[in-house]
């Protein structure tokens, strides 16, 4: 595994006064994918938590769904970032990509939102997962707590897979916010717990469309983030069946779609000005 932050020196310029100094960086590298032998994908990453990022994505591109549909992983031992991967049978061998993937578009070769959707093979619609708003809106600060390169470069994204009671199970670090999610989604994966039913996922940054579709193919029912979402991010959780919600922070939260999964306390009725 390769580093994840480096160290560069720098001018650091503050309140009028000059001083050099080293500074962290989130490492930027290439990750080339090869299953069956046949090259599938370039993508730029943070080193660490390849073998993760790799399921997840095979997930996200509706090629595996359990443990046992990735027969192999291995780092070539003559080529630098790049991993083999073997693939049961049943599973199906993802369509090779044509460009490199960069560390911010993680669905950039799809032909179509259809042939996105296609890949969802677990509805999330009928999902009865509840959670509380006050559970909800603390969520962002305990994906916060674990962001450990965060603290040190702060530059990288991060995801978190939640209980509906609050429970963190994995968080991941990277530079690109759709590595990240990956990241947990091949997690939980390996670990046989797809799908998800009854999980929240929370991102540190915007919902992007990308990011709904990574959540509904592995069947997680609610999604969160600290900032916005985009107008097809919102309209793909509410054809899928996904909670989504945006702006999670200071105690508050916007809930764009599926609002019945969002448990509140009684709203006080707004007063009108006169």
């Amino acid at each position: 595994m390769g580093r994840m932050t480096t160290r560069q020196p720098v001018l650091r310029l503050r309140a009028g006064r000059a001083a050099r100094r080293p500074d962290s960086l989130a490492v930027e590298e290439p990750l080339m994918v090869r299953v069956g032998g046949e090259a599938v994908t370039l993508t730029m990453r943070t080193p660490g938590h390849d073998f993760d990022l790799i399921a997840g994505w095979l997930v996200s591109e509706g090629s595996v769904a359990v443990p046992g549909d990735i027969v192999t992983m291995r780092m070539c031992k003559d080529e630098d970032n790049t991993v083999e991967v073997s693939l049961a049978p049943a599973a199906v061998p993802p369509r090779p990509r044509a460009f490199a993937t960069s560390s911010a578009c993680g669905v950039c070769g799809a032909d179509s939102i259809e042939a996105v959707r296609t890949a969802m093979r677990w509805p999330v619609a009928g999902d009865d997962t509840q959670s509380d708003v006050g559970i909800l809106s603390g969520l962002p600060d305990l994906l916060r707590s674990e962001q450990k390169l965060f603290d040190r470069t702060g530059g990288l994204h991060a995801a978190g897979l939640f209980t509906a009671t609050g429970q963190p199970l994995v968080v991941r670090e990277d530079v690109g916010r759709h590595n990240a999610v990956d990241k947990v989604v091949g997690s939980a994966l390996r670990a046989g717990l797809l799908p998800l039913r009854g999980h929240v996922l929370q991102v540190s940054g915007r919902a992007s469309f990308e990011l709904v579709h990574k959540a509904a193919a592995a069947g997680i029912p609610v999604m969160a983030a600290v900032s916005a979402p985009s107008s097809l991010a919102v309209e793909l959780a509410e054809d899928c069946g996904i909670t989504l919600l945006g702006f999670v922070r200071g105690g508050g939260m916007n809930v764009y779609t599926h609002q019945e999964r969002v448990r509140v306390g009684p709203i006080p009725r707004q007063r009108e000005l006169t």
